[in-house]
């Protein structure tokens, strides 16, 4: 599908974008793959890469200018919604910041790409958003709910709107893993809570899910991946097993459990071999034979949280992970 295709991400400067735009290049081959987001620096780092390589682009700009998508998004033919207010604390203390971002910045997308009569586009949402107790939680829910809303939205345009739905990823600035590593070496490390649980994913397996969004979907469906859980206290064993832990106390916002599908969901819930599948109750999309294909459908009371995950990631395989990858921790 992607295959000479035109793609833009917005905040394709990101940890998503950086892995996203160098896969997609290579696996699908598209025509042109625009990088649009506000950070003159780290387009000017990510553009070193690029060089030669004329099939991308990137355009500075902001989703909450709406005249600026719309000139951006000129002969594009599939999004990626990447732009977001991420940090948790953050967003609590900026609140009014994080709302125009993550919230009038997807309705703003919304429209310019129905505008542009976009053919398919794939947000990316979080765990956060699931039984939201935080403001950034509670913005991607409601920007979730605009992404699929869009789909009845749209019109008589085709363009179609989906959302994927996924945990912590290993590695990526500002996570726990590269903060652990750089603590570490002094002997202690800071936890917030013992009982914390954490969903674990690769970039490459997030990559992987929006590709696999672009080809299943018919417009609405919120796509999960099915991923291991670990405890913080294995994440804190596999870095640093000789290192002390001092309990600091949970942050503003934070979890002690991450959520991705919650009990109010499993009657419009699928699982496939891979990942899950939740499907929209706006015009009883959630029957609806061509979004569930061969889907099964979950038990009622179902549930999809890090500490009651069937799959656990153990600390011989996160050591594993973090010492092929060690190059890339904490700067993806």
């Amino acid at each position: 599908m992607l295959k000479n295709s035109s793609i833009l991400i917005t905040g394709g400067t990101g940890s998503f974008g950086k892995n996203f735009v160098p896969m997609t290049l290579e696996k699908h081959n598209p025509s042109r793959i625009v990088i649009y987001s506000r950070d003159e620096m780290k387009q000017w780092e990510m553009a070193q890469n690029y060089n030669l390589d004329s099939r991308v682009s990137f355009i500075i700009g902001d989703v909450r200018d709406k005249d600026r998508l719309r000139r951006a998004l000129d002969g594009i033919d599939f999004v990626v919604h990447a732009a977001a207010t991420k940090i948790i604390p953050t967003a609590e203390y900026n609140p009014f910041e994080c709302v125009k971002t993550n919230i009038n910045g997807a309705m703003n997308l919304i429209d310019a790409c129905i505008d542009r009569e976009i053919k398919s586009v794939v947000a990316l949402s979080t765990d956060k958003a699931s039984n939201p107790i935080n403001l950034y939680g509670a913005t991607k829910l409601a920007s979730d709910k605009l992404f699929i809303a869009g789909n009845p939205y749209a019109g008589s345009h085709q363009t179609r709107f989906s959302v994927v739905r996924y945990g912590n990823v290993m590695g990526s600035r500002g996570s726990v893993i590269p903060f652990f590593i750089t603590v570490g070496e002094k002997g202690i490390l800071p936890i917030t809570d013992n009982r914390m649980t954490r969903f674990m994913i690769s970039l490459e397996q997030a990559v992987e899910l929006v590709w696999h969004a672009f080809n299943d979907m018919n417009g609405g469906e919120i796509y999960v991946k099915k991923i291991p859980s670990m405890s913080i206290l294995d994440i804190a064993k596999a870095i640093n097993p000789s290192a002390k832990i001092k309990l600091i106390g949970i942050r503003p916002g934070e979890k002690i459990h991450e959520q991705m599908i919650g009990i109010e969901d499993a009657p419009n819930t699928y699982s496939y071999p891979d990942h899950y599948k939740i499907l929209p109750v706006i015009n009883n999309w959630s029957a609806d034979p061509t979004r569930i294909k061969n889907g099964i459908k979950v038990s009622e009371d179902f549930t999809y949280r890090s500490d009651n995950n069937s799959d656990w990631m153990s600390t011989k395989d996160l050591k594993s992970w973090i010492n092929l990858n060690r190059n890339k921790v904490g700067k993806i």
